[in-house]
C-alpha cells in the first residue's frame, strides 16, 4: 500500500513489456493472474468506456476512520486495486505477475482465486483492526487511523508468506540474504526504512494475513467452499463454449462434397452418416458400400497388410488415387 502521493508517468510500457514476456514463454497461460493484472492497470489508466463505471481514487482511499464511521465496503474492497502513481502500479504488478504465476500454476485457477479473494479481505479487516486496536489502547489517531492509502501490496505481502512457507532456501530482499520463510518480514521492515510514503499497518495486515490463511488452511480439511463455488460457476461459464468451439471445429473438419474424410469420430454413427472403417471416409447413410473405396458398410478396419492382400478389394495405392481424384 502507498499513501496519497505524488504522480510519475513512463513506466508503464514496461510493464506491458515484461507481462507479455513472461506469458509467452509460458506453456499454460494463467487466466486468474492475468485477469488481476487487467484489472488494476485498467482501473489505473481509466479508459474513457469505464470513466462513468469506476469510482474515483478519492471515493475509494482505504481510511479506518471514514470505513467505521460510515460503513464504507467500497473503500475496503476497493481500495487494493487503486494506486497512486505509474511506479507503484508498476512495482505491484510485476511483483503480481512472480507470485501469481508459481501460485496459480501449483494450486490451480480456481484455488488460487478462492485464495486471492481470502487474502484481500482478510488482509484489510486485519489492517482495519490494528488501526482500531491502536487507537483504543493507545490513542494513536495518526498516521495510523487517519491516513488514507491505496494498492495491491497488502494482498502481495500475503502472497508471499503463503508462497515460502515450505521453503527451505534462501531469498535475497533487496541485497540482505535470509530464509525465504522469514522474507516478508525482512521486506517489511527493509521497505518502511527505505521507501517513503508507505503503509507500515497495510504490509503488516498482509503478512499476518497470509499467516491466518496457513492456519486455517491447515486446520481445515474439508473442501475450500469457495473453491468449490468458483469451479462451478467457471464450469457452467465454459459449457456453452465448449459447445461452440465443438461446433465450430466440426463444421471446419467438414470438406466439399457429400462426406469427409478422418475426423474425431471414427467409425461412429451420426446424422445419418457412417464412416469406413478401411478408409475413414463419411459416406450418406443410405449407402451399404463406401464410395471412395468400395468396402462394405459392416466390415471391420482392415490394417494395409490385410487390405492389401484382399483378392476382390482395391489396394491401398488405388485408394490413394481415388482421394487424389475426388479430393486434389
Amino acid at each position: 500500500m502507498e499513501r496519497r502521493g505524488s504522480l510519475t508517468r513512463g513506466m508503464l510500457p514496461l510493464l506491458a513489456i515484461h507481462a507479455v514476456n513472461e506469458y509467452y514463454r509460458l506453456p499454460w497461460k494463467p487466466p486468474v493472474t492475468a485477469a488481476l493484472l487487467g484489472a488494476n492497470t485498467l482501473i489505473y489508466l481509466r479508459p474513457a468506456f469505464l470513466h462513468h463505471f469506476i469510482p474515483s481514487v478519492d471515493h475509494v482511499w482505504f481510511n479506518p476512520h471514514l470505513i467505521l464511521k460510515h460503513r464504507d465496503l467500497k473503500r475496503f474492497l476497493l481500495s487494493p486495486f487503486y494506486h497512486a502513481s505509474d511506479s507503484h502500479l508498476v512495482y505491484n504488478m510485476m511483483s503480481l505477475l512472480w507470485k501469481g504465476i508459481q501460485l496459480e500454476t501449483s494450486m490451480g485457477s480456481a484455488e488460487f482465486a478462492s485464495m486471492t479473494a481470502a487474502l484481500l479481505a482478510m488482509s484489510q479487516g486485519i489492517t482495519l483492526l490494528l488501526a482500531k486496536s491502536l487507537l483504543f489502547f493507545f490513542h494513536y489517531e495518526r498516521p495510523f487511523y487517519s491516513e488514507y492509502s491505496v494498492g495491491f501490496s497488502g494482498v502481495l505481502f500475503a502472497m508471499k508468506v503463503v508462497l515460502n512457507s515450505q521453503s527451505d532456501n534462501l531469498s535475497n530482499v533487496y541485497g540482505l540474504v535470509v530464509p525465504a520463510r522469514h522474507a516478508a518480514w525482512a521486506e517489511l521492515i527493509l521497505i518502511q526504512m527505505f521507501v517513503p510514503g508507505v503503509s507500515f499497518l497495510g504490509h503488516l495486515g498482509g503478512i499476518l494475513a497470509g499467516i491466518l490463511y496457513l492456519k486455517l488452511k491447515r486446520a481445515y480439511s474439508g473442501p475450500d467452499p469457495l473453491t468449490l463455488t468458483i469451479r462451478t460457476l467457471t464450469n457452467v461459464i465454459n459449457r456453452p463454449l465448449r459447445f461452440v468451439r465443438d461446433l465450430f471445429q466440426f463444421r471446419q473438419g467438414r470438406i466439399s462434397g457429400r462426406g469427409t474424410v478422418g475426423g474425431r469420430q471414427m467409425g461412429r454413427t451420426m446424422s445419418g452418416v457412417w464412416r469406413c472403417q478401411a478408409c475413414t471416409y463419411d459416406n450418406p447413410g443410405l449407402l451399404s458400400i463406401c464410395e471412395m473405396c468400395g468396402t462394405s458398410r459392416g466390415a471391420r478396419g482392415l490394417f494395409s497388410r490385410e487390405f492389401s492382400n484382399h483378392s476382390n478389394g482395391p489396394t491401398l495405392e488405388e485408394i490413394r488415387l481415388r482421394r487424389l481424384e475426388r479430393f486434389g
